[in-house]
């Protein structure tokens, strides 16, 4: 297991819970606008390295004070013996909420099979058939799709979520996404925000970013399809 780094205290990662958020390393997306670039090709450990007997004992002394953990990467499904951590931090009593960009949706079947996740939550980029060249070089867009699904259907507390970043997601980029979820209980719309970067060349020295003015659009087109439209 690839660990990448430890937020040891969050009040907004993981709904209606105090949790901690582990980042897991590696990631098979390329999104230019990726905040975490560290986590993408390297290990990119952030101070000492973290092994899963260091997070646990971890977990163990923050027993009474934390209530869950927020699994998210880097792109969390990409590691084999990711059930097995879900597993031993349930067995602890905490609740696992798990971050994913969707393109694994066999290790999602086998997560919710195994009722190892207790809250899911997937980033759609922007539509699926423009992935390709846009956040990747290589996807199945009937993965994509396929993860969209499981989530919908699993009867587990979940949620979808867009960061909105010019020029890659437009209005008709989030119309076509909240179709896409139609019904769904939340779709959480994230402005960009000013970081490191993966690919800042990508940008070309222009603001990628969208005037809150834009955003109320962007969430008034989104609500008319999905249960709850949200800002972050």
């Amino acid at each position: 297991m690839r660990i990448g780094g430890l937020q040891k205290h969050s009040f907004i990662d993981y709904p209606g819970k105090i949790s901690c958020v582990l980042f897991l390393a590696g990631c098979n997306f390329s999104c230019p606008y990726c905040h975490n670039p560290q986590l993408v090709d390297a290990p990119g450990v952030a101070g000492d390295r973290l092994t899963v007997d260091d997070f646990l004992a971890f977990l163990e002394d923050r027993r009474g004070l934390l209530e869950g953990v927020v699994i998210s990467g880097g792109e969390p499904t990409l590691q084999s013996d990711l059930p097995d951590l879900c597993r031993r931090i349930q067995h602890m009593g905490y609740a696992v909420k798990l971050d994913t960009n969707g393109s694994r949706p066999q290790m999602l079947r086998r997560l919710i099979a195994e009722n190892l996740v207790d809250y899911l939550a997937m980033d759609i980029k922007m539509e699926p058939d423009r992935y390709v060249g846009g956040v990747t070089c290589r996807c199945d867009t009937g993965a994509i799709l396929d993860s969209l699904g499981l989530l919908m259907a699993s009867g587990i507390d979940h949620e979808f979520r867009t960061t909105c970043v010019k020029p890659l997601v437009t209005s008709e980029t989030i119309e076509c996404i909240a179709r896409l979820i139609q019904g769904s209980r939340l779709y959480a719309l994230q402005p960009f925000k000013e970081s490191r970067l993966l690919r800042p060349d990508y940008f070309n020295g222009t603001d990628p970013s969208y005037s809150e003015a834009e955003m109320d659009g962007l969430q008034h087109i989104a609500a008319a399809w999905v249960e709850t439209c949200t800002r972050r």
